[in-house]
């Protein structure tokens, strides 16, 4: 395991101690989410927060004056925390992290479901209860689209594949066709 990952996981199970005094867990991980998203997406910001020629307290006066009033002071005060100890490239491990320490919380566990167009609320919704069924856990969907499936899904939970892609049946009757020829 990596020093980030390491420290990742400390401030993410602090963040998510407080949140759940707060009784704000999902409101977190969503302003996480933001943050993230909004830092990582633009060069100039990460050129701004890495550069070791701007002090820690312009970074600080920046980041609190853009996010003041739009995410919570746990939230905030994290980000200062990773900008204040140089850590804020650890941002990406802390949101995951704090995803998973939610998720084992609220017996969540993430399924990537790979198809060829983006499924509909319902088609996750579907998919999360039948899969839900087989782990017995709540499942949360992470839609990735994948044209090279040709059609289907491929489910994936923790290490568990479940491909009922039109692309590994046609591997799977490959694979068969080739045991018998031998």
């Amino acid at each position: 395991m990596s020093r980030d990952s390491v420290v990742a996981k400390r401030y993410a199970k602090a963040l998510f101690e407080v949140a759940i005094k707060n009784q704000s867990v999902l409101e977190f991980e969503a302003e996480l989410h933001a943050v993230a998203t909004s830092i990582n997406g633009d060069r100039d910001i990460v050129k701004f927060i890495s550069s070791p020629n701007v002090s820690v307290a312009s970074k600080l006066s920046v980041v609190d004056s853009s996010l003041q009033g739009k995410v919570s002071e746990p939230v905030l005060n994290t980000i200062k925390l990773l900008i204040e100890r140089n850590r804020i490239h650890a941002l990406e491990a802390v949101v995951e992290s704090y995803v998973n320490y939610e998720a084992d919380s609220l017996g969540l566990v993430t399924a990537r479901v790979y198809s060829t167009y983006e499924l509909s609320q319902e088609e996750k919704d579907a998919v999360a209860k039948d899969f839900g069924d087989r782990v017995n856990k709540q499942i949360r969907i992470e839609n990735i689209i994948d044209k090279s499936l040709i059609g289907g899904l491929k489910v994936v939970i923790g290490d568990t594949i479940y491909d009922g892609s039109l692309a590994g049946q046609l591997k799977r009757l490959e694979q068969s066709f080739n045991r018998r020829v031998k």
